[in-house]
């Protein structure tokens, strides 16, 4: 297994790259303009990427530096392109209506990071790892998903909702990297084109928010209730 085999200069390196996503994560979930939350996702997308092609230079896994391409290309270029060419069509640059102040969020972010830290030392010491990098990758694995979740539930604009959602996945598909390098090429593929059709559909909501309601805010959707 890869992680019970790395050199301490792998496992510092994996640990920082890690770190660092999980820090550009808080950035978003304390901000409330969105292009920051637009060049924090692409700079964790440039971090993810460089994790992949570490793991498959340490891990001898040659597959992952397509990986690594492949998530530079979508992640860390095209899809902030997408979803900065989305910003561009809205009327608001930053959160308006938000149910928990950014400080507040952050607070609450730290907690999760602590909740995860210890589910992570409970799994990893069930298959012997709690020296190795896994604890980590598991800590930073859940709290992108709760900070993920957080995002989604305390902030309204539909820039935030995508954002959330794709925070959310880069928190999986990081700690896959680490925890199970060898997943097939095929899924790796599969899960980069979904966030093209999570984008794109994001992309028709907010047109149809813009158009028929004046608003981009995802509140706006319980007018069509009933």
């Amino acid at each position: 297994m890869l992680i019970q085999n790395l050199s301490p200069l792998a496992s510092s390196l994996f640990s920082l790259l890690a770190i660092a996503s999980l820090l550009l994560s808080f950035v978003m979930l304390g901000s409330r303009w969105l292009k920051n939350y637009l060049y924090a996702f692409a700079a964790e997308s440039w971090i993810i990427a460089m994790l992949s092609a570490a793991v498959g230079y340490y891990g001898s896994y040659p597959e992952l530096y397509l990986i690594a391409i492949l998530t530079l290309l979508f992640r860390g270029l095209l899809l902030p392109y997408l979803i900065w060419r989305i910003i561009r069509r809205l009327e608001v640059d930053r959160e308006i209506q938000v149910v928990v102040q950014p400080s507040s969020s952050l607070v609450i972010g730290a907690l999760f990071v602590m909740f995860a830290l210890a589910v992570s030392f409970r799994v990893a010491a069930e298959f012997h790892l709690e020296l190795t990098v896994a604890v980590l990758a598991l800590t930073v694995m859940l709290s992108m998903k709760l900070i993920g979740f957080v995002m989604l539930a305390v902030r309204h604009e539909a820039i935030t909702q995508i954002l959330g959602l794709l925070v959310l996945e880069n928190g999986i598909f990081l700690g896959s990297q680490i925890l199970v390098p060898g997943m097939p090429l095929l899924i790796e593929l599969v899960i980069l084109f979904d966030l093209l059709i999570i984008v794109a559909c994001f992309g028709v909501l907010v047109s149809y928010l813009l158009r028929h309601v004046g608003s981009t805010s995802t509140l706006s959707l319980k007018r069509l209730v009933g």
